[in-house]
């Protein structure tokens, strides 16, 4: 690309090194969560949710755990507002749900938030003010002491208001497009925050350090929460919390890196809808925890009922590779990546071992309600034995012997690869069936009688190939063997019987049986065959017939 000299880098290290963060390797405890779905998320969308969807959606955050919810900026439309009176007046807040309120650090929409919130048990006035080199330059053009005195006198005005409403509201600011502000200002203007609040135990204050636009690479961030952690005044007494955004992509990385920096909360929204790129995704910050063992405090387990209310309050759609969320996330078309999760499942049934480590997935499906079959191993023409296999068996009860199952799986990826489609688990069952099972033309068998003699079998067959209606006898050294030696005899077939396999296919008194069988034609490929009756012998015969029919 050309004239890329026209950038530079809009970020700012700490005047000191800030690495603490890098001896950690994973993030170890959840951290309080905020969802701002119903206000970063619904100020991005192309239209925006009506009163009803913002309740269903805040019921539907409640939940799923969530402990603080940002549910709008009341002072920006008669819509925010009105939803935040509804659910105020119709007690729809439960007793252990935060509210989270946004206001400008501007007076007379700081009051007009503080009209909104009254009723409200628990309630969070977020207050906010853009500190950073650009902003100031080119929007406010107004100094540091200038943005610094617009910061502290919102900070006292909410402490005024609250004082004056006899209540107990929790404060938070943000210093607004923190990423592009100079560190140690960030710093100044916070304390001088912290400074009017005077933050106590049983009462925190909330400093909020967002990405308002992703400038830097993660580590950057995370350098820079951490000189914020540790410089911070009343920092027993403060939570600092992240509102990551995601311009680079790096929503989720800046969010875990600024955790291990000493960060204690996150404000996020559910598949991280937000403005431009959006905000960070909660569901695969909350699932990354959980798929390391730790408790995320967010419930995810129904993640199609989730997807389903998100997509119909938002109009959104999640994309099928979204972690955790999307359709297609735990699809396996590849044949080796079907080969080794089929392969791994089965050693989780086997070794029952205590943690989860199946190849290529790196959760459990079913534990945010997806499912194996409709799930995990999808065929196509890309796909394998190991995935036709998985699903003949798990599906439909079919245990075929390794060749066998490398035969159907090059059928089904013929079949793929002509339709141009996916198979469903349905359409591979048929083609087995089609293909495999009691195929019988040109070869077919019409009666068989069996009289034990000293030494083996004795065999009468009745046949007919094309046709041609012809009995023989035969001897072998059982049954199976008898009835192939008197088809050879009556049709000069060359082959050898290399494989037998058979189970039952139902337990109960009525069950069948399916046996496999596999020949060796002269040329040294095989042919294969399936046979289901309730009597293994006919099973046998039927899988035998097939197999020749096959050659």
């Amino acid at each position: 690309m050309k004239n890329c000299s026209k950038y530079k880098r809009q970020y700012f290290l700490p005047p000191v090194k800030c690495m603490d963060w890098a001896e950690k390797d994973y993030v170890d405890h959840a951290p309080v969560w905020c969802s701002v779905d119903l206000r970063d998320g619904n100020q991005a969308l192309v239209i925006p949710m009506n009163l009803e969807q913002k309740v269903e959606f805040f019921k539907l955050l409640v939940k799923i755990g969530f402990k603080e919810i940002e549910v709008g900026f009341p002072a920006a439309s008669e819509t925010e507002y009105a939803f935040l009176r509804k659910l105020i007046e119709e007690n729809l807040i439960p007793d252990d749900v935060t509210i989270q309120v946004l206001t400008q650090a501007r007076e007379h929409i700081i009051k007009k938030t503080f009209e909104a919130v009254k009723g409200a048990k628990n309630v969070i006035v977020h207050v906010y003010n853009s500190t950073s080199l650009a902003q100031r330059e080119q929007v406010f053009r107004k100094s540091k002491e200038e943005i610094l005195k617009i910061a502290v006198d919102g900070a006292k005005l909410l402490k005024q208001l609250t004082e004056e409403a006899n209540e107990n509201y929790r404060f938070e600011y943000s210093p607004e497009s923190f990423t592009g502000t100079e560190p140690e200002y960030a710093l100044e203007v916070c304390n001088a925050v912290l400074d009017v609040w005077q933050p106590e135990a049983d009462r925190k204050a909330i400093i909020n350090l967002p990405v308002t636009v992703e400038h830097s690479m993660p580590h950057v961030y995370a350098s820079q929460v951490e000189y914020m952690c540790k410089n911070l005044k009343y920092r027993e007494n403060v939570v600092v919390s992240l509102h990551p955004h995601n311009d680079r992509g790096c929503g989720v990385a800046d969010s875990e890196m600024g955790l291990l920096a000493g960060a204690d909360r996150i404000e996020g929204t559910l598949f991280g809808n937000g403005e431009r790129t959006g905000n960070v995704d909660i569901v695969t910050l909350a699932l990354n925890m959980y798929s390391q063992g730790v408790e995320p405090n967010l419930d995810f387990t129904d993640m199609t009922n989730i997807t389903e209310k998100y997509e119909g309050f938002t109009g959104m759609k999640i994309n099928e590779r979204s972690p955790y969320s999307g359709a297609l996330v735990f699809a396996a078309f590849s044949g080796s990546h079907q080969d080794a999760i089929a392969k791994g499942m089965h050693w989780l049934e086997e070794k029952k071992p205590e943690h989860w480590t199946v190849p290529y997935l790196p959760i459990d499906p079913k534990d945010v309600g997806r499912n194996y079959d409709a799930d995990v191993i999808r065929i196509n023409s890309q796909s394998g034995k190991g995935g036709v296999g998985y699903i003949l068996e798990t599906k439909f009860g079919l245990n075929l012997p390794a060749k066998m199952r490398e035969a159907m799986g090059y059928t089904a990826k013929a079949v793929s690869d002509h339709t141009q489609k996916e198979l469903l688990p349905e359409e591979i069952f048929e083609l087995f069936k089609k293909t495999f099972e009691n195929v019988t033309s040109p070869l077919a068998i019409h009666e068989v009688h069996f009289q034990q003699k000293e030494g083996g079998i004795v065999t009468q067959v009745t046949s007919s190939f094309n046709g041609r209606i012809q009995t023989t006898e035969a001897e072998g050294n059982g049954r199976l063997n008898a009835v192939s030696n008197a088809l050879k005899k009556t049709y000069s077939f060359q082959y050898d019987l290399v494989t037998y396999q058979e189970h039952a296919l139902e337990q109960s008194s009525s069950s069948k049986a399916i046996a496999y069988v596999g020949i060796k034609k002269p040329d040294g490929s095989l042919s294969w065959g399936a046979g289901v009756d309730p009597d293994i012998i006919r099973a046998s015969i039927d899988a035998l017939v097939t197999a020749i029919n096959n050659r």
